[in-house]
């Protein structure tokens, strides 16, 4: 599938004001700082359509985009944040949780993981509430371009080992770098996988 358009439409912190007219959408999600504007930028083939910054926790609403007039890319804040304080933590898991389970065009949610390092207990703590509440989800490990191919290996199957304790199946699991776009026509791919198989329907 060719990104011919990729258009900012709302930000905000209702569920309630999101986009009507039930296209599907693709959210992407992850810690602060996990690479996710780079990767929507480099998914879309714009340079500043998700507003990239040094400083982690800059996404604190939900920002949807239309993309080719058939879907919805929409950037979620990152949970986990600490400097935030439990005031502001409070408020963006608010609005995480509201999105992700009262948005019934969530199509699918994209967890984006660093893959530099071990596993994280926020990240399995995370799935596992998603799991637990029937979201259908799929890993991206972000940053595969920082370490060999060796470790990258190796991380992530320290991961796949650490979630098959809980879980009987694992999600789908692509990988991606936003600075050398590997994974890009994977992603784009199972998105427009997913949207011919809603066609069907």
């Amino acid at each position: 599938m060719a990104i011919t358009t990729a258009e900012f439409v709302i930000s905000n912190s209702d569920v309630l004001k999101c986009p009507g007219g039930g296209l599907p959408e693709y959210a992407f999600i992850g810690r602060s700082n996990v690479g996710k504007s780079s990767l929507i930028n480099m998914l879309t083939g714009r340079k500043s359509l998700a507003k990239t910054s040094q400083k982690p926790g800059k996404t604190q609403l939900i920002n949807h985009f239309i993309i080719n007039d058939t879907w919805y890319l929409v950037d979620l804040p990152g949970y986990g944040f600490a400097r935030r304080g439990k005031e502001g933590r409070e408020k963006i898991r608010t609005i995480i949780e509201d999105y992700i389970l009262e948005r019934q065009e969530l199509t699918n949610l994209f967890v984006l993981i660093d893959c530099r390092h071990e596993p994280q207990k926020i990240d399995l703590e995370f799935m596992a509430w998603l799991g637990e509440n029937g979201i259908p989800f799929a890993i991206i490990f972000t940053k595969i371009d920082k370490i060999s191919k060796g470790r990258l290996q190796s991380n992530m199957q320290a991961y796949t080992a650490k979630m098959l304790e809980e879980w009987e199946e694992l999600p789908p699991i692509l990988t991606s770098s936003a600075e050398s776009k590997e994974g890009r026509d994977e992603i784009v791919g199972f998105i427009e996988d997913v949207n011919q198989h809603l066609a069907v329907k």
